[in-house]
């Protein structure tokens, strides 16, 4: 199976993805009140990213892809950018790839898996994106 050509890529992607939930009307300002600080690490590309609730006069999400951060993590997840990519397209279950350890999660995991309903509408805007701007990432 392709991945992401390269770890500039998948930041790349990612971002845009970030940028899709915070934007949508829907999401954004459900994310934001949900206000579950997490961070990911994707250790086959050696990355990081915080994702936070924006602030007051932010967008509904606000991340970096740094752990020089000035908030604390709420959930801590640790994949592959091929398990993330699979996430994204609604072809892995949060639930079960956590039971077989493709995802690792450490925290407060039941305030991330209370998000899934809330982002179910991205994997179509994902699906999308990809479609048309990264065919060879499709699943």
């Amino acid at each position: 199976m392709a991945g992401f050509k390269s770890p500039q890529e998948f930041r790349q992607v990612i971002d845009r993805t970030f940028t899709l939930m915070s934007e949508d009307p829907e999401m954004g300002p459900k994310l934001r009140d949900a206000d579950t600080p997490q961070r990911f690490e994707f250790p086959d590309l050696d990355l990081v990213v915080n994702i936070r609730a924006g602030g007051a006069q932010e967008a509904n999400l606000a991340w970096e892809w740094s752990d020089e951060i000035d908030w604390e993590p709420k959930v801590k997840m640790t994949m592959s950018s091929e398990t993330a990519n699979r996430y994204f397209q609604g072809k892995e279950n949060v639930a079960i790839a956590i039971a077989r350890r493709r995802i690792k999660a450490g925290g407060d995991v039941k305030a991330a898996l209370a998000l899934i309903p809330i982002t179910k509408p991205l994997f179509a805007r994902y699906r999308e994106m990809i479609g048309s701007d990264y065919p060879h990432l499709e699943v």
